[in-house]
């Protein structure tokens, strides 16, 4: 499966994270709670080296209970903070600015002892493509500021953003890819729908995700599509799940593209089940 990276995009958006780090106190770093791993960037630790952060695990209604706890007591140190969130419907977004004065406290202290009463905390906001910055900055100022679409790369341009509980939030554009050396990443990325399905080819991506789901996710798969038992092959379970399902055309054969964009829609929908697609 061929992704292509892009170094080009990356040196530049490097380059800008480093300068705008200068702007602001804290970084607010968005992931998919079902990869966390996955949708990082490798670079960013380094980027963000000694810059308080908080690390939010986004669509945490769709990832696995246990193994996103998992993920937060993996993710935390002594200048990280990780948050469970769901940024659509306003979830555990209450809980950003107490994690932020956590953080900044020493720094707040100087400052009040400096005679200033007014604190502005300013943040840059990081993340992979489609993994939802714009939705949660949207949420944050509670207008539509940032666009936001379902489609990877919509944020085009650097914009500050202010709300109304004293943060002032950096939005920077989603291209901070990460490097597909290994090809489960792509494959997350993609099952994810954080690359478009339109460069990919969907058939074979719906194939990869039964042969994860077969391994990891027995019994949701079996139970969302009705199945009573999976074969040791995946071309047969992806053939049980389309006939269940009437993706049929003349003749009887499979219509594997039709299957292969519901399998991918329920799968993004949480339709599934809660899925998460990476331990710690």
């Amino acid at each position: 499966m061929a992704i292509n990276w892009f170094p080009g995009h990356m040196v530049k958006t490097k380059r800008e994270i480093k300068e705008n780090l200068k702007l602001v106190d804290a970084v607010i770093e968005i992931r998919d709670a079902r990869i966390p791993n996955s949708s990082k960037n490798p670079d960013i630790d380094q980027l963000c080296k000694g810059k308080p952060r908080i690390i939010l695990l986004n669509k945490c209604d769709l990832a696995n209970e246990k193994i996103t706890k998992e993920w937060k007591k993996s993710l935390e140190n002594n200048e990280t903070v990780v948050l469970e969130v769901n940024a659509l419907k306003n979830d555990g977004l209450k809980n950003i600015k107490p994690a932020l004065l956590k953080l900044l406290k020493e720094k707040h202290d100087r400052l009040k002892a400096k005679g200033l009463v007014k604190i502005t905390t300013r943040v840059m906001v990081v993340g992979i493509p489609n993994v939802g910055k714009s939705t949660f900055i949207n949420k944050m100022a509670r207008n539509n500021i940032a666009k936001t679409g379902d489609r990877p790369g919509v944020t085009k341009s650097k914009q500050w953003i202010k709300t109304s509980i004293g943060i002032e939030l950096l939005d920077t554009p989603g291209v901070l890819w990460p490097k597909f050396e290994d090809e489960q990443v792509g494959l997350n990325l993609a099952f994810t729908g954080a690359i478009k399905d339109e460069i990919m080819d969907i058939e074979e991506l719906a194939f990869n995700l039964v042969k994860k789901l077969e391994v990891d996710f027995k019994d949701e798969l079996m139970t969302r599509y009705k199945l009573e038992h999976l074969s040791e092959e995946t071309i047969e379970n992806l053939d049980n799940i389309a006939r269940k399902r009437g993706c049929l055309i003349s003749g009887g054969n499979i219509d594997y593209n039709r299957i292969a964009v519901i399998l991918l829609d329920e799968f993004r929908g949480g339709k599934i089940g809660r899925i998460s697609l990476e331990r710690p």
